[in-house]
């Protein structure tokens, strides 16, 4: 009977020994969670993309980032210059976070309120493709080239085009 009970007192150890030991085998921590909430980016156009005054004829006005303006036909000549500018927007957003740009990679078309149309394409930015903000704000600059036909209907012609801007 001694021995009866000394067996099952020492089941009842080894088995309370192992529930401890598997009771150490397990631990909990806690961790933090956080977020952080930016500004949203915006874009707010300045001024427009204007090719100023074109003599009539067949071929292309350019205008760079920069404002400057070329041409590649003889119609074109004389100082007639009117209003010329690269388009100009206003970029704000978060902090110093960099933002993706796109232009239009199809046709834009101007007309001049009724039957006469021109196509501008062959958009471009400064900055190109990537900008940066500083401080939270940053500009681009927006070219790009009209195609003149041979006899064009003199007049104004207007039209619009979209800059898209994103976070990156």
């Amino acid at each position: 009977m001694k021995k009866t009970i000394i067996s099952l007192f020492t089941i009842v150890m080894l088995v309370g020994l192992s529930n401890n030991l598997n009771a150490q085998n397990t631990a909990t921590d806690a961790a933090d969670a956080n977020a952080t909430i930016i500004s949203p980016i915006t874009i707010e156009a300045v001024s427009p993309l204007s090719f100023g005054d074109i003599i009539a004829g067949a071929g292309t006005v350019t205008i760079a980032t920069d404002g400057t303006r070329t041409t590649d036909y003889q119609a074109f000549s004389g100082d007639q210059t009117g209003t010329v500018a690269a388009a100009s927007f206003n970029i704000t957003g978060q902090g110093a976070y960099t933002y993706a740009i796109t232009l239009p990679t199809s046709d834009v078309t101007l007309n001049d309120g009724g039957s006469g149309e021109m196509v501008v394409n062959n958009f471009v930015s400064n900055p190109a493709g990537t900008g940066a903000l500083v401080n939270g704000a940053s500009t681009v600059s927006v070219g790009a080239t009209l195609n003149v036909t041979a006899g064009q209907t003199t007049g104004v012609y207007v039209g619009s085009f979209d800059v898209t801007v994103a976070y990156n």
